[in-house]
């Protein structure tokens, strides 16, 4: 099929979206989605959809094909998102004014998934099958409701309790937000780029979780509520590994956490591989997810460009890192946790991420005898691929590693429930392997 056969269809739903509606902003742009001589186009006045451009900014440009398999009713990665296709499928490219398409990715992201619904009709149900995934390594699901879910009833406390540390890193003071909630043996949860603890909210909420952990959060410095030394100016920061790592053990000194297994998420799984060389014999484990011991190509200049919206485009940026089955609802609060991030946060972790970070040399020195490893990472993550974080684990002598069907970059805060199992099979091997040694 063609896609200008279905451009009125397409059109009109676009113009009674009202999600679409919610992200316009004042002025005029133009764009189109080409594919070979087949183009439909859009133009945009003060947010409201106006018809046909008459003229374009940019053009979104694929092969047919690969257009196809986007606008499938559930797509595999990495054609489930624009984002994936530029990053990962050859002939994928914005021409054009590349400056207008990053002020006007969320315009672009919201028709492209209208165009899917229009051209392929309502996706699956999310429990389905997702067609070809691999699911032999698969961790077992954890039965019961989505952990942490929230239900209607009368208002009460939930169970996350928080509180200010005071600490010292790099020689100068800093007060890190600590959360904690449940009882049982310390896990630490470290938080992606540009975000922060909350990230681990409805896993804290999580019975299951309650009943084995005592589970700990915190906010890096300029992150969420956490403040950044006093000497940096707002818009200096920049992490590299070793204030990453001396944060890190701040928190696990000043709590007094008692080998605490670290659960970390993108720039936070790929510390925990540091950690676990630095730090074996403080640590009780490692569950490294969505990491590999190298990610290059996520810097990206638009996240601190004065001429493109940060609170816009970084949250476009990371979101479609998370799979299409994973619950709107879910998928909304990540958008917009990123959209609330101050400015040069993301940019300034994202210099660890896809920089500073790069252990090809040296994670084949961790020792899982005194630190085991477990790397998990979500088949829709095209930043950090299956296949990298599995490479990355062959390099760690017994090191496990897991694929996680029907989820992406962010598995503990796009889905929750799914997430749960997986981390309980994580930390059921690592105390198994804690049995093991001290047997």
């Amino acid at each position: 099929m063609r896609l200008a056969e279905r451009a009125d269809d397409w059109h009109a739903a676009c113009a009674a979206d009202a999600a679409l509606a919610a992200l316009g902003c004042p002025g005029e742009v133009g764009f189109g989605i080409r594919a070979g001589d087949d183009v439909v186009t859009f133009a945009f006045r003060d947010g409201r959809l106006t018809g046909a451009a008459r003229r374009t900014g940019f053009e979104v440009v694929a092969e047919p094909e690969a257009w196809r398999l986007f606008f499938a009713a559930e797509p595999r990665p990495p054609h489930h998102h624009l984002f994936g296709m530029l990053m990962r499928v050859p002939g994928t490219a914005v021409t054009g004014d590349e400056v207008c398409f990053a002020q006007h990715a969320h315009l672009v992201r919201r028709v492209l998934e209208i165009g899917r619904a229009v051209l392929a009709g309502p996706a699956p149900e999310a429990a389905a099958e997702p067609g070809g995934a691999v699911v032999a390594d698969q961790a077992p699901e954890a039965a019961g409701e989505p952990g942490g879910a929230v239900v209607a009833g009368p208002a009460r406390p939930d169970r996350i309790e928080g509180r200010y540390l005071r600490a010292e890193v790099g020689g100068e003071p800093v007060r890190l937000f600590c959360e904690h909630a449940g009882t049982g043996r310390d896990v630490l949860f470290l938080h992606t780029a540009g975000a922060d603890a909350r990230q681990f909210h409805h896993l804290m909420n999580d019975d299951r979780l309650a009943e084995r952990c005592r589970m700990v959060a915190f906010d890096l410095p300029w992150h969420g509520r956490s403040s950044g030394p006093p000497s940096e100016p707002p818009g200096a920061y920049a992490l590299d590994t070793e204030r990453y790592v001396a944060t890190i053990m701040a928190v696990v000194e000043g709590l007094e956490l008692d080998d605490p297994i670290v659960v970390g998420c993108s720039m936070g799984g790929e510390i925990c591989l540091e950690l676990a060389l630095r730090h074996p014999g403080r640590l009780g484990g490692v569950v490294a997810c969505e990491a590999a011991d190298h990610v290059p190509g996520r810097q990206v200049a638009w996240a601190r460009d004065p001429r493109v919206n940060q609170a816009l485009f970084v949250p476009e940026w990371v979101e479609g890192l998370m799979a299409p089955q994973s619950p709107p609802e879910h998928r909304r609060e990540v958008w917009w946790g990123y959209s609330q991030g101050g400015f040069g946060t993301f940019s300034g972790d994202i210099l660890f991420y896809s920089g500073d970070w790069d252990a090809r040399d040296r994670v084949g020195r961790i020792d899982t005898a005194r630190c085991p490893v477990v790397m998990l990472t979500g088949e829709y993550d095209y930043s950090c691929t299956p296949e990298m974080s599995r490479r990355t684990a062959g390099r760690i002598p017994g090191a496990l590693f897991r694929t996680m069907p029907r989820l992406g970059h962010f598995p503990m805060a796009e889905n929750p429930g799914e997430f749960a199992g997986h981390l309980m099979w994580a930390l059921d091997e690592i105390d198994g392997k804690a049995r093991g040694t001290a047997g």
